[in-house]
């Protein structure tokens, strides 16, 4: 799986957040109890008299008097029952102390102590992506389960069956064999809808997926090469980067774009990256082939016609019929 860096820091900030919260909670009860029962606070401030001769025992152990671990961790456990004892008998619990943490594995730091990301991080950095990708969407909840075949004209069913099922088992199956797959047909025939639905898919499986319009991405490329300014080159910087390195690339709406020769280079260079990284990508257009062919360079054809395989959308226009059944 490949970690976003963006994605992963919002993740680790809102552990650390979360551990903060937990921490002031804790520094507020510590508060409470020792202007209510003193003798916790003197006890605590012997524990940590402790946790100092533990650290002198081990740099000098010839100073400590003959002091041995043992010894140190036996008044430890009877300062731990005298704290015990002093909290219960005013109506705390015994470890009203105790350390807050929302995960008792890694206590909010998000490593186990054999450096590996902890469970907890894990889900966090898996709700980031999700909203991330949501965010980029907009489309609701996307689902092949939602796909409606009954929209498209019976000699057209056959075919955009086929395409359904080819890309639900392209979602469960994706991996670094898939295919690059082009999307081609008509406005409102689906193609983006089925580009939600894998990559809803692809990315709850772990997978890194981007989504962005064939506008956004060039605009993007565009940015990171005119750009003066360093916050606009900054976030263009890492967009391009992510359409670069992602698992799975859907590039959608391919040809809505004014072309020009930076766009044309800008293609060229997505496509060929991709291809020589292994990364895959999906890329969604309503032209047909002689207006693809009229409109990008041959080496970009090539490499769409070799690399690519075509999945065919045929109907009539979905939204055109969803508002004449309204009517």
């Amino acid at each position: 799986m490949t970690i976003d860096g963006k994605l992963l820091a919002r993740a680790r900030e809102r552990l650390a957040l979360c551990r903060a919260e937990n921490e002031t909670l804790r520094t507020q009860r510590e508060k409470e109890v020792y202007a209510r029962v003193p003798a916790v606070k003197e006890t605590d401030a012997r524990l940590r008299a402790l946790v100092g001769q533990v650290l002198r025992l081990t740099a000098a152990p010839e100073e400590t008097g003959g002091q041995t671990l043992r010894d140190i961790e036996q008044q430890s456990v009877s300062l731990c029952a005298e704290k015990a004892e002093a909290l219960t008998s005013h109506g705390f619990p015994a470890d009203y102390l105790d350390e807050i943490s929302a995960c008792p594995r890694c206590h909010d730091t998000g490593y186990l102590p054999d450096g590996k990301m902890c469970v907890c991080l894990k889900a966090l950095y898996e709700e980031e992506r999700t909203a991330e990708l949501s965010s980029v969407l907009k489309l609701g909840e996307e689902s092949f389960a939602d796909f409606r075949l009954d929209y498209y004209p019976p000699e057209a069913r056959e075919c955009m069956e086929l395409t359904l099922n080819y890309s639900r088992e392209y979602a469960v199956t994706f991996g670094r064999d898939s295919a690059n797959l082009l999307f081609q047909g008509g406005t409102g025939l689906g193609k983006t809808f089925l580009s939600g639905c894998i990559a809803r898919v692809v990315s709850a499986r772990g997978f890194s997926v981007v989504y962005e319009t064939a506008q956004g991405a060039f605009a993007a490329f565009e940015a990171q090469k005119f750009s003066r300014d360093a916050a606009d080159y900054g976030e263009a910087s890492e967009k391009v980067r992510r359409i670069l390195s992602c698992e799975l690339l859907i590039l959608d709406d391919l040809g809505t774009e004014l072309t020009t020769s930076f766009t044309q280079s800008a293609l060229y260079n997505i496509i060929n990256t991709r291809l020589t990284d292994g990364k895959k990508t999906i890329i969604s257009t309503n032209l047909k082939d002689s207006e693809l062919a009229g409109r990008y360079l041959p080496q970009i054809i090539s490499r769409l016609n070799g690399e690519f395989d075509t999945l065919l959308f045929q109907g009539r226009d979905i939204r055109a019929i969803k508002k004449e059944q309204r009517y």
